[in-house]
């Protein structure tokens, strides 16, 4: 699991699970004894396997479904994907949590604790698809310093294309030197390449890419899945944030990208990203 493939909203649900951890230890009731008196042991929620296993360790167990949805995505669990069934799991939590509580006479710092969390986890496991600030990274990307370029490629003053920050000296696709330029601001093509391209039809006689496609290094803002060339819906590989990746060939509105280990794939969501 790269975590920075994490978002915001993973943070959310994690916390969350480890405050439903916590709370499962505390008071699930609380009660005052006839003139102040000792009345006993204090009940909590690992008293009663039903309210443990529905509401705390139901909870948690979604949370690290949703965590691992996002180092195994396409994986199904009962004919649903990992992380739908982790949405699932948190939401009959709240649910169990919520009647639990309202049926309660006096409720206890765990019970408390234990709507706070479910509500907390919840809310991040459905919100962080629709929230772009809950999409963020849960930790930033940093730019690669200077390194040697992968696949036995070496930077080339005049056009092609090296390793971002390959070079202090080097032009990086229109920008400033060793600055990443956004990647779709000329209607959502490629920006142009140092050298400009040769007038004419594009040559595909190969069957490789256009003649006036220049391949580039980028970066993706969060974690994006890329597909096989084949058109096949389940992920090959998951593109995770703070790793750069060659594009290789422009495919309709996406990419088809390279990645470390050498898998191409087509990027279909280029929105945001990051060109080096």
């Amino acid at each position: 699991m790269n975590i920075r493939s994490l978002t915001r909203g993973d943070g959310v649900v994690i916390g969350a699970a480890v405050v439903l951890f916590i709370a499962s230890f505390l008071s699930f009731t609380s009660y005052e004894c006839p003139g102040g008196g000792d009345c006993g042991p204090t009940f909590n929620a690992w008293d009663s396997l039903s309210t443990v296993m529905s509401i705390y360790i139901g909870g948690i167990i979604g949370a690290a479904l949703l965590i691992l949805s996002r180092g195994m995505p396409g994986r199904k669990v009962a004919g649903l994907d990992l992380g739908q069934f982790g949405v699932a799991l948190t939401i009959f939590a709240l649910w169990t949590m919520f009647w639990t509580i309202i049926d309660m006479n006096s409720a206890g710092a765990g019970a408390i604790l234990g709507l706070l969390g479910t509500i907390a986890l919840a809310g991040g496991a459905i919100a962080t698809p629709l929230v772009p600030a809950l999409k963020a990274p849960l930790v930033g990307a940093p730019r690669p310093a200077a390194v040697q370029p992968p696949y036995g490629m070496q930077p080339q003053p005049q056009g092609g294309y090296g390793y971002p920050g390959a070079g202090a000296g080097q032009p990086s696709y229109g920008g400033q030197p060793g600055q990443p330029q956004p990647y779709g601001a000329q209607g959502g093509q490629p920006q142009a390449a140092a050298q400009p391209a040769a007038a004419g039809p594009a040559d595909t006689s190969q069957g490789g890419a256009p003649s006036d496609f220049t391949p580039f290094w980028f970066a993706v803002p969060v974690a994006r899945p890329l597909y096989g060339e084949d058109g096949s819906p389940t992920p090959i590989a998951e593109l995770a944030p703070g790793t750069w990746y060659l594009a290789v060939e422009q495919r309709g509105p996406g990419l088809v990208a390279q990645t470390q280990d050498g898998r191409r794939g087509v990027l279909q969501d280029t929105s945001g990203i990051q060109r080096g």
